[in-house]
Protein backbone atom coordinates (compact mmCIF):
# COMPACT_ATOMS: atom_id res chain seq x y z
CA UNK A 1 0.00 0.00 0.00
CA UNK A 2 0.95 3.84 -0.50
CA UNK A 3 0.22 7.13 0.48
CA UNK A 4 -1.24 8.93 -2.59
CA UNK A 5 -1.28 11.98 -2.15
CA UNK A 6 -0.83 13.85 -5.84
CA UNK A 7 -2.91 16.85 -4.45
CA UNK A 8 -0.10 17.23 -1.97
CA UNK A 9 2.60 17.84 -5.20
CA UNK A 10 0.07 20.22 -6.77
CA UNK A 11 -0.21 22.10 -3.29
CA UNK A 12 3.68 22.34 -2.97
CA UNK A 13 4.22 23.61 -6.02
CA UNK A 14 1.26 26.30 -6.59
CA UNK A 15 2.13 26.99 -3.09
CA UNK A 16 5.75 28.14 -4.53
CA UNK A 17 4.21 29.42 -7.42
CA UNK A 18 2.19 32.15 -5.36
CA UNK A 19 4.58 32.90 -3.03
CA UNK A 20 7.54 33.27 -4.98
CA UNK A 21 9.03 36.69 -4.20
CA UNK A 22 8.86 35.70 -0.68
CA UNK A 23 9.79 32.17 -0.79
CA UNK A 24 13.33 30.70 -2.29
CA UNK A 25 12.75 27.58 -4.51
CA UNK A 26 14.07 24.21 -2.81
CA UNK A 27 16.81 24.33 -5.03
CA UNK A 28 17.49 27.71 -3.96
CA UNK A 29 17.94 27.08 -1.01
CA UNK A 30 19.98 24.07 -1.80
CA UNK A 31 22.64 26.06 -3.53
CA UNK A 32 22.29 28.49 -0.76
CA UNK A 33 23.64 26.23 2.01
CA UNK A 34 25.14 23.64 0.13
CA UNK A 35 26.91 25.26 -3.23
CA UNK A 36 29.51 22.66 -3.85
CA UNK A 37 27.34 19.46 -3.08
CA UNK A 38 24.93 18.56 -5.92
CA UNK A 39 21.45 18.07 -4.97
CA UNK A 40 21.09 13.59 -4.09
CA UNK A 41 18.76 11.97 -6.94
CA UNK A 42 16.39 11.21 -3.62
CA UNK A 43 15.87 15.11 -3.08
CA UNK A 44 14.69 15.59 -6.68
CA UNK A 45 12.03 13.11 -6.96
CA UNK A 46 11.01 14.93 -4.30
CA UNK A 47 10.59 18.23 -6.09
CA UNK A 48 8.60 18.53 -8.48
CA UNK A 49 5.25 16.34 -9.43
CA UNK A 50 4.30 15.15 -12.53
CA UNK A 51 1.20 17.21 -13.46
CA UNK A 52 4.25 20.23 -13.65
CA UNK A 53 6.14 18.33 -16.25
CA UNK A 54 2.58 18.35 -18.29
CA UNK A 55 1.96 19.93 -21.25
CA UNK A 56 -1.99 20.26 -20.69
CA UNK A 57 -1.12 22.11 -17.18
CA UNK A 58 -2.07 25.66 -17.57
CA UNK A 59 -0.95 28.22 -15.12
CA UNK A 60 -2.56 31.39 -14.91
CA UNK A 61 -1.44 34.18 -12.53
CA UNK A 62 -3.21 37.53 -11.99
CA UNK A 63 -4.28 40.02 -8.94
CA UNK A 64 -6.54 37.32 -7.71
CA UNK A 65 -4.64 34.79 -7.14
CA UNK A 66 -3.27 32.19 -8.99
CA UNK A 67 -5.18 29.39 -10.89
CA UNK A 68 -4.13 25.87 -12.17
CA UNK A 69 -5.73 23.71 -14.45
CA UNK A 70 -3.80 20.34 -15.17
CA UNK A 71 -4.62 17.56 -17.59
CA UNK A 72 -6.52 19.83 -20.00
CA UNK A 73 -9.34 17.55 -21.53
CA UNK A 74 -8.50 14.72 -19.57
CA UNK A 75 -10.78 12.96 -17.40
CA UNK A 76 -10.20 13.47 -13.74
CA UNK A 77 -8.14 16.81 -14.28
CA UNK A 78 -6.74 18.96 -11.66
CA UNK A 79 -7.87 22.36 -10.95
CA UNK A 80 -6.16 24.66 -8.45
CA UNK A 81 -6.84 27.90 -6.97
CA UNK A 82 -5.02 30.16 -4.88
CA UNK A 83 -6.55 33.49 -3.32
CA UNK A 84 -5.93 35.33 -0.21
CA UNK A 85 -8.20 33.02 1.44
CA UNK A 86 -5.15 30.35 0.86
CA UNK A 87 -5.09 27.18 -1.93
CA UNK A 88 -8.29 25.31 -3.08
CA UNK A 89 -7.57 21.93 -5.32
CA UNK A 90 -9.47 19.57 -7.03
CA UNK A 91 -7.64 16.81 -8.44
CA UNK A 92 -9.93 15.22 -10.06
CA UNK A 93 -12.56 12.36 -8.72
CA UNK A 94 -13.38 13.54 -5.82
CA UNK A 95 -9.77 14.72 -4.45
CA UNK A 96 -9.86 18.27 -2.78
CA UNK A 97 -7.12 19.98 -1.01
CA UNK A 98 -7.34 23.24 1.07
CA UNK A 99 -4.75 25.38 2.55
CA UNK A 100 -5.41 28.47 4.66
CA UNK A 101 -4.36 30.06 8.10
CA UNK A 102 -5.76 27.33 9.95
CA UNK A 103 -3.27 24.48 7.72
CA UNK A 104 -3.92 21.92 5.39
CA UNK A 105 -7.10 19.98 5.00
CA UNK A 106 -7.25 16.89 2.91
CA UNK A 107 -10.17 14.32 1.18
CA UNK A 108 -10.11 11.99 -1.20
CA UNK A 109 -13.74 10.41 -1.40
CA UNK A 110 -14.27 7.28 -2.19
CA UNK A 111 -17.79 6.22 -4.10
CA UNK A 112 -19.42 5.89 -0.10
CA UNK A 113 -18.29 9.27 0.47
CA UNK A 114 -15.56 8.52 3.15
CA UNK A 115 -12.19 9.34 2.79
CA UNK A 116 -9.53 7.63 1.66
CA UNK A 117 -5.65 6.90 2.51
CA UNK A 118 -3.40 4.30 1.53
CA UNK A 119 -0.56 3.88 3.48
CA UNK A 120 2.67 1.09 3.99
CA UNK A 121 2.08 -1.55 6.31
CA UNK A 122 3.12 -0.39 9.89
CA UNK A 123 6.09 -1.75 11.65
CA UNK A 124 9.09 -0.98 14.15
CA UNK A 125 11.44 0.72 11.14
CA UNK A 126 14.95 -1.21 10.86
CA UNK A 127 16.89 2.20 11.39
CA UNK A 128 15.11 3.12 14.36
CA UNK A 129 17.83 1.22 16.70
CA UNK A 130 16.20 1.45 19.62
CA UNK A 131 13.32 -0.93 18.76
CA UNK A 132 12.78 -5.14 18.42
CA UNK A 133 12.13 -6.61 15.13
CA UNK A 134 8.77 -7.96 14.78
CA UNK A 135 7.94 -11.09 13.76
CA UNK A 136 6.84 -10.42 10.09
CA UNK A 137 10.05 -8.34 9.49
CA UNK A 138 12.47 -11.15 9.95
CA UNK A 139 10.23 -13.37 7.63
CA UNK A 140 8.64 -10.58 4.91
CA UNK A 141 10.75 -7.80 4.80
CA UNK A 142 13.15 -7.02 2.12
CA UNK A 143 15.20 -4.32 4.49
CA UNK A 144 16.55 -7.98 5.55
CA UNK A 145 19.33 -7.60 2.60
CA UNK A 146 20.22 -4.78 3.25
CA UNK A 147 22.13 -5.49 6.73
CA UNK A 148 25.51 -6.87 6.38
CA UNK A 149 28.91 -6.78 8.36
CA UNK A 150 31.71 -4.75 7.41
CA UNK A 151 34.49 -7.34 6.63
CA UNK A 152 32.41 -7.60 3.67
CA UNK A 153 32.76 -4.71 2.15
CA UNK A 154 35.56 -5.23 -0.23
CA UNK A 155 35.89 -5.85 -4.18
CA UNK A 156 34.87 -8.86 -6.28
CA UNK A 157 32.70 -9.86 -2.58
CA UNK A 158 29.18 -10.82 -4.10
CA UNK A 159 25.97 -10.10 -2.05
CA UNK A 160 22.28 -10.92 -3.09
CA UNK A 161 20.16 -7.48 -2.61
CA UNK A 162 17.43 -5.78 -3.62
CA UNK A 163 17.18 -1.84 -4.08
CA UNK A 164 14.28 -0.32 -3.66
CA UNK A 165 12.57 2.57 -2.46
CA UNK A 166 11.77 1.86 1.04
CA UNK A 167 8.26 3.96 1.02
CA UNK A 168 6.47 3.76 -2.46
CA UNK A 169 4.66 6.52 -2.17
CA UNK A 170 4.38 10.06 -4.46
CA UNK A 171 4.59 12.29 -1.66
CA UNK A 172 6.98 15.27 -1.96
CA UNK A 173 8.38 18.35 0.54
CA UNK A 174 6.39 21.08 1.63
CA UNK A 175 7.89 24.47 1.60
CA UNK A 176 9.53 25.30 5.22
CA UNK A 177 6.38 27.65 5.91
CA UNK A 178 3.67 25.43 5.16
CA UNK A 179 5.47 22.83 7.10
CA UNK A 180 5.86 24.55 10.30
CA UNK A 181 2.13 25.49 10.18
CA UNK A 182 0.90 21.95 10.66
CA UNK A 183 0.94 19.94 13.68
CA UNK A 184 3.10 17.58 14.20
CA UNK A 185 3.29 15.88 17.51
CA UNK A 186 1.49 13.55 19.50
CA UNK A 187 0.06 16.14 21.65
CA UNK A 188 -1.78 17.70 18.65
CA UNK A 189 -2.67 14.19 17.02
CA UNK A 190 -6.19 14.60 16.65
CA UNK A 191 -5.91 17.42 15.08
CA UNK A 192 -3.21 16.42 12.95
CA UNK A 193 -6.04 13.65 11.51
CA UNK A 194 -8.90 16.29 11.35
CA UNK A 195 -6.97 18.34 9.38
CA UNK A 196 -5.88 15.13 6.59
CA UNK A 197 -9.58 13.71 7.36
CA UNK A 198 -8.24 10.59 8.39
CA UNK A 199 -10.28 8.10 10.62
CA UNK A 200 -8.91 7.87 14.15
CA UNK A 201 -9.22 4.16 14.12
CA UNK A 202 -7.70 3.45 10.29
CA UNK A 203 -4.91 1.77 9.63
CA UNK A 204 -3.38 5.19 7.98
CA UNK A 205 -3.94 6.94 11.47
CA UNK A 206 -1.58 4.03 13.16
CA UNK A 207 0.88 4.38 10.76
CA UNK A 208 1.10 8.43 11.36
CA UNK A 209 0.79 7.84 14.73
CA UNK A 210 3.88 5.55 14.59
CA UNK A 211 5.83 8.37 12.85
CA UNK A 212 5.43 10.92 15.37
CA UNK A 213 6.22 8.77 18.30
CA UNK A 214 9.33 8.04 16.76
CA UNK A 215 10.18 10.84 16.07
CA UNK A 216 9.67 12.12 19.67
CA UNK A 217 11.35 9.64 21.54
CA UNK A 218 14.94 9.85 23.17
CA UNK A 219 17.65 8.81 20.87
CA UNK A 220 20.02 5.87 21.91
CA UNK A 221 23.13 6.32 23.96
CA UNK A 222 25.51 8.78 21.42
CA UNK A 223 22.22 9.92 18.71
CA UNK A 224 21.37 13.10 18.17
CA UNK A 225 18.11 13.00 16.21
CA UNK A 226 15.45 15.12 14.64
CA UNK A 227 12.57 14.66 12.32
CA UNK A 228 12.69 16.96 9.41
CA UNK A 229 9.41 18.16 8.07
CA UNK A 230 10.73 19.94 4.94
CA UNK A 231 13.99 20.28 3.22
CA UNK A 232 15.24 23.29 4.71
CA UNK A 233 14.83 22.14 8.10
CA UNK A 234 16.82 18.24 6.76
CA UNK A 235 19.65 21.00 5.21
CA UNK A 236 19.60 23.20 8.29
CA UNK A 237 20.02 19.99 10.86
CA UNK A 238 22.73 18.43 9.12
CA UNK A 239 24.88 21.77 8.55
CA UNK A 240 24.84 22.42 12.22
CA UNK A 241 25.68 18.79 12.96
CA UNK A 242 28.65 19.06 10.21
CA UNK A 243 29.43 22.42 9.29
CA UNK A 244 28.78 23.97 5.68
CA UNK A 245 31.20 21.42 3.79
CA UNK A 246 29.15 19.18 3.27
CA UNK A 247 27.90 16.31 0.40
CA UNK A 248 24.85 14.58 0.54
CA UNK A 249 24.61 11.17 -1.20
CA UNK A 250 21.72 8.27 -1.89
CA UNK A 251 21.76 5.02 -3.66
CA UNK A 252 21.20 4.77 -7.01
CA UNK A 253 19.94 2.69 -9.59
CA UNK A 254 19.78 2.03 -13.57
CA UNK A 255 16.58 0.47 -13.13
CA UNK A 256 14.16 -1.11 -10.97
CA UNK A 257 15.68 -4.78 -10.45
CA UNK A 258 14.26 -7.83 -8.56
CA UNK A 259 16.41 -9.54 -5.33
CA UNK A 260 19.60 -10.73 -6.96
CA UNK A 261 23.24 -11.32 -6.88
CA UNK A 262 25.45 -8.01 -6.91
CA UNK A 263 29.40 -7.63 -7.45
CA UNK A 264 31.40 -5.11 -5.89
CA UNK A 265 33.15 -3.31 -8.04
CA UNK A 266 34.59 -0.82 -5.82
CA UNK A 267 34.26 0.92 -2.53
CA UNK A 268 34.78 4.45 -1.74
CA UNK A 269 35.23 6.24 1.84
CA UNK A 270 33.28 9.31 2.32
CA UNK A 271 33.40 9.83 6.27
CA UNK A 272 35.57 8.89 9.59
CA UNK A 273 33.16 8.05 12.37
CA UNK A 274 30.65 11.17 11.61
CA UNK A 275 27.65 11.55 9.57
CA UNK A 276 23.85 12.41 8.92
CA UNK A 277 21.72 10.20 7.79
CA UNK A 278 18.12 10.78 6.66
CA UNK A 279 15.41 7.93 7.02
CA UNK A 280 12.83 8.51 4.82
CA UNK A 281 9.38 7.73 7.06
CA UNK A 282 5.88 6.69 6.14
CA UNK A 283 3.51 10.09 6.41
CA UNK A 284 1.61 12.06 4.47
CA UNK A 285 3.87 14.75 2.89
CA UNK A 286 7.76 14.09 2.86
CA UNK A 287 9.37 14.04 6.64
CA UNK A 288 12.68 12.37 7.35
CA UNK A 289 14.35 10.96 10.39
CA UNK A 290 18.05 12.01 10.57
CA UNK A 291 20.66 11.07 13.00
CA UNK A 292 24.05 11.71 14.00
CA UNK A 293 26.50 9.11 15.97
CA UNK A 294 30.56 9.49 16.26
CA UNK A 295 30.87 5.77 15.17
CA UNK A 296 28.94 6.02 11.68
CA UNK A 297 31.09 5.54 9.14
CA UNK A 298 29.73 6.04 5.04
CA UNK A 299 30.46 4.59 1.97
CA UNK A 300 30.03 4.69 -1.61
CA UNK A 301 29.62 0.99 -3.34
CA UNK A 302 29.53 0.68 -6.86
CA UNK A 303 28.17 -2.48 -8.05
CA UNK A 304 27.02 -4.90 -11.42
CA UNK A 305 24.23 -6.74 -10.92
CA UNK A 306 23.52 -10.23 -12.90
CA UNK A 307 21.24 -8.77 -15.15
CA UNK A 308 23.96 -6.10 -15.89
CA UNK A 309 22.29 -3.17 -13.78
CA UNK A 310 24.66 -0.87 -12.32
CA UNK A 311 24.33 0.72 -8.83
CA UNK A 312 26.00 3.45 -6.91
CA UNK A 313 24.87 2.14 -3.59
CA UNK A 314 25.55 4.61 -0.26
CA UNK A 315 26.03 2.20 3.08
CA UNK A 316 26.46 2.97 6.40
CA UNK A 317 28.59 1.24 8.89
CA UNK A 318 27.93 1.63 12.64
CA UNK A 319 31.25 0.61 14.85
CA UNK A 320 28.91 0.65 18.24
CA UNK A 321 26.08 -0.94 18.65
CA UNK A 322 26.15 -1.64 22.48
CA UNK A 323 23.22 0.73 22.69
CA UNK A 324 20.66 -1.10 20.15
CA UNK A 325 18.14 -3.08 20.80
CA UNK A 326 19.52 -6.93 21.10
CA UNK A 327 16.53 -7.90 19.43
CA UNK A 328 16.62 -5.25 16.50
CA UNK A 329 16.79 -6.67 12.71
CA UNK A 330 20.48 -6.54 12.42
CA UNK A 331 21.36 -8.75 15.40
CA UNK A 332 18.80 -11.18 13.98
CA UNK A 333 19.41 -10.89 10.51
CA UNK A 334 23.37 -11.61 11.09
CA UNK A 335 23.79 -13.71 14.11
CA UNK A 336 25.88 -10.95 16.07
CA UNK A 337 25.44 -9.51 19.52
CA UNK A 338 25.73 -5.61 20.40
CA UNK A 339 28.56 -4.19 20.75
CA UNK A 340 30.48 -6.93 19.31
CA UNK A 341 31.34 -5.95 15.38
CA UNK A 342 30.61 -3.18 12.91
CA UNK A 343 27.38 -3.11 11.89
CA UNK A 344 26.25 -2.27 7.94
CA UNK A 345 23.62 -1.92 5.61
CA UNK A 346 22.78 -0.36 2.39
CA UNK A 347 20.53 2.30 1.93
CA UNK A 348 16.73 2.48 0.33
CA UNK A 349 16.91 4.83 -2.90
CA UNK A 350 15.05 7.59 -0.86
CA UNK A 351 17.25 8.19 2.37
CA UNK A 352 20.23 10.17 2.56
CA UNK A 353 23.33 10.60 3.84
CA UNK A 354 24.95 13.73 4.06
CA UNK A 355 29.07 13.72 5.29
CA UNK A 356 31.88 16.36 5.49
CA UNK A 357 34.12 16.55 2.65
CA UNK A 358 37.24 15.28 3.23
CA UNK A 359 40.68 14.37 1.60
CA UNK A 360 39.40 10.34 1.35
CA UNK A 361 36.47 11.59 -0.46
CA UNK A 362 38.70 12.55 -3.10
CA UNK A 363 40.09 9.13 -3.66
CA UNK A 364 38.56 5.77 -5.14
CA UNK A 365 39.38 2.78 -2.47
CA UNK A 366 39.65 -0.27 -3.77
CA UNK A 367 39.41 -2.45 -0.57
CA UNK A 368 40.88 -6.00 -0.91
CA UNK A 369 40.51 -8.11 1.88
Amino acid sequence: MEFKFQHIFILLSVALVASHAALPSHEDYWKSVLPNSPMPKAVKDLLHPEWMEDKSTDVGVSKGGVNVKAGQGKPGGTNVGVGKGGVGVNAGKGTNVGVGKGGVVVGTPTKSGKPVYVGVTPGASPFVYKYAAEENQIHDNPNVALFFLEKDLYRGNNMKLHFFKSIDDRVSFLPRQVADSIPFSSEKFPEILNKFSVNPSSEEAEIMKKTIQECEEKGIKGEEKYCATSLASMLDFSTSKLGRKVEAVSTETEKETPLQKYRIVGVKKLSEKKAVVCHKQKYAYAVFYCHKTETTVAYKVAMMGDDGAKVEAVAVCHKDTAAWNPKHLAFQVLKVKPGTVPVCHFLPEDHIVNVGIIMLYLKYMAVNR
